[in-house]
């Protein structure tokens, strides 16, 4: 397949500050690629990046095969761009806003605006200004489809939309894979990404935790356990015991992870009265919470500091 975007890599400091530090992935043509973390990891850095918004302290990103700075205005005129602070005119209607933002492209009229506003079952006709969050994000999705872009950054994409125009969302999009074409989507919402993405990075701290595809995480994935006891079983109750992890604690409920036979849990759990058992196969949540559960070591946070001093020095 070829390679929509790729990252070799590429930091980013603003000034001694870490936006992010050594990406390495590509993305391609026809794919979902979801890009998970919580906010500050340095999602929106990224794809600031990409749209050359922002130049990279050192590193390099490539869309569509092409080096950004020498063909910034050709690669984004195939680019759909759904920021995840979106302001809009909100003097205008989302009728004259499409039209505008469809000229600049060189469209005539509003492009595919029309058809997908009526998916989205937008009104056109009414001051941007008394439209609530939901619908001003629907103007923004239009916005960013209306000129059938090869490629689709979008930020948030389903911040304040209700459950049935997010149907129409994931929707549009297996149409968009369908034809080759290519997202890119930074979300913190893990659900989301599980059900739409093709694979998946988790970013940390500005610096990439994993780059897979979302049946391969789902192939490795452990049977997630939650034990409602009596009373609070001791704090090495399932220390030592082949295949099972002690995720969490919260008062008589405690989560486990199980990889492999069952049979040496369910013996431990007998050992204590047990009010309720759940279990179900991990998901995209469970991998997320494991990686962020960890602290920064202190090697990285000596690496940050060292890389942002050298930034600093160079920039003053």
């Amino acid at each position: 397949m070829a390679k929509v975007i790729e990252a070799k890599g590429l930091i980013k400091y603003y000034g001694a500050s870490r936006g992010v530090s050594g990406l390495d992935f590509a993305v391609e043509a026809g794919e979902v690629f979801g890009f998970l973390g919580p906010n500050g990891a340095g999602k929106t850095t990224t794809i600031r990046l990409m749209l050359d918004l922002i130049r990279p302290t050192a590193g390099r990103i490539e869309v569509f095969g092409q080096d950004l700075r020498r063909s910034s205005v050709a690669i984004r005129a195939r680019i759909g761009y759904l920021p995840g602070d979106l302001r809009l005119y909100e003097r205008l209607t989302p009728r004259e806003h499409l039209r505008y933002f469809a000229a600049l492209r060189g469209l005539d009229g509003l492009g595919e605006g029309e058809r997908l506003a009526e998916r989205f079952e937008l009104e056109l006709d009414r001051p941007i200004r008394a439209l609530s969050k939901g619908n001003r994000q629907k103007v923004g999705l239009v916005q960013a489809f209306l000129h059938r872009p090869d490629l689709l950054l979008l930020d948030e994409p389903t911040s304040g939309l209700d459950p049935l125009v997010q149907q129409t969302f994931n929707e549009l999009l297996r149409e968009v894979t369908a034809e080759g074409r290519t997202v890119f989507l930074s979300s913190h919402i893990l659900s989301e990404v599980q059900r739409l993405a093709d694979r998946v990075a988790i970013i940390r701290e500005g610096a990439l935790e994993l780059v897979e595809s979302v049946e391969s995480l789902r192939a490795r994935a452990f049977v997630r356990v939650e034990a409602t006891f009596s009373e609070p079983p001791p704090a090495e109750a399932f220390a030592g015991l082949s295949g099972v992890r002690e995720l969490e604690r919260r008062g008589p409920v405690v989560l486990l992870a199980l990889e492999g036979p069952a049979d040496p849990l369910i013996k431990a759990l007998a050992r204590y009265e047990v009010l309720a058992l759940d279990s179900h196969e991990a998901d995209l949540e469970d991998f997320f919470l494991t990686l962020y559960r960890g602290g920064t070591s202190d090697a990285k946070r000596s690496e940050e500091r060292r890389v942002g001093k050298e930034c600093r020095s160079r920039w003053s």
